[in-house]
């Protein structure tokens, strides 16, 4: 979510390896119980490359902020992004970020049980224990102070961020973090978008809540903008310490 990813300072998950993956755009932050970084860079220019290879044949693919209909074959990362972008009302490209985490996180899987997949502040996790996330949300007094915890034992799990204030990804709004979670990474990257184009101040937040209830798959969203907060879904808010993976 930020330049200078410093937020990743406080990313722990108990006795996992961390790593990180760079290739073009896409920068990864990993735990596992083991360094899987060739593994890692491999996967990544593969869906990278489904993408890239199907904005080549559909450039509009690319730019489009309005929800894309596919003709013609299309790989699963590219139908998962499309899907994701329909939901949420929003164009492809803001589920991407999300949907290398899954597509990558989930062929991981077969290497380490547990593994913790972040890009720029888009989660992709399946853990043997409850993780807490901690909520980046830039200059607000809230930030990395409260989080939540996801249960990623039995399935994997999401968490996505957006902000109209930090990082270098479109948002049409000024919040400071809205935070998404789902089932779906590239769903709730999607979606995450999708919230955060309604929030010009404050008092836009319970609009904003609404939205996010009102798109299928979206189990919890939380919204920080300044000092205040919005929240919605099956998620309880706790104060965090050093141990817990950034969203």
């Amino acid at each position: 979510m930020n330049k200078n990813r410093t937020y990743r300072n406080l990313v722990k998950k108990n006795d996992l390896v961390s790593f990180n993956v760079v290739v073009k755009e896409t920068d990864l932050f990993i735990h596992a119980w083991e360094i899987l970084a060739d593994k890692t860079t491999e996967l990544v220019l593969k869906y990278r490359g489904y993408v890239e290879s199907y904005i080549n044949r559909y450039p509009e693919f690319e730019k489009t902020l309005k929800p894309w209909q596919i003709n013609g074959p299309a790989p699963s990362i590219v139908r998962d992004m499309v899907n994701a972008g329909n939901k949420a009302g929003v164009g492809p490209m803001a589920a991407v970020a999300g949907a290398i985490a899954e597509y990558v996180g989930l062929d991981l899987l077969s290497s380490s049980d547990e593994v913790v997949v972040e890009n720029g502040g888009d989660i992709f996790l399946k853990t043997n224990e409850p993780v807490k996330i901690g909520i980046f949300a830039g200059k607000s007094p809230l930030s990395l102070r409260i989080g939540f915890q996801i249960d990623s034992i039995k399935k994997p799990a999401a968490v996505c961020t957006s902000s109209g204030s930090v990082g270098h990804s479109l948002s049409l709004g000024n919040s400071d973090a809205v935070c998404v979670l789902s089932e779906s990474c590239p769903l709730a990257d999607a979606a995450a978008t999708s919230i955060g184009n309604h929030i010009k101040s404050k008092a836009d937040i319970p609009n904003a809540i609404d939205v996010g209830k009102n798109i299928e798959g979206i189990d919890a969203v939380a919204i920080i903008m300044g000092d205040e907060i919005g929240l919605w879904g099956n998620l309880e808010l706790m104060p965090v310490n050093s141990r817990v993976v950034s969203a």
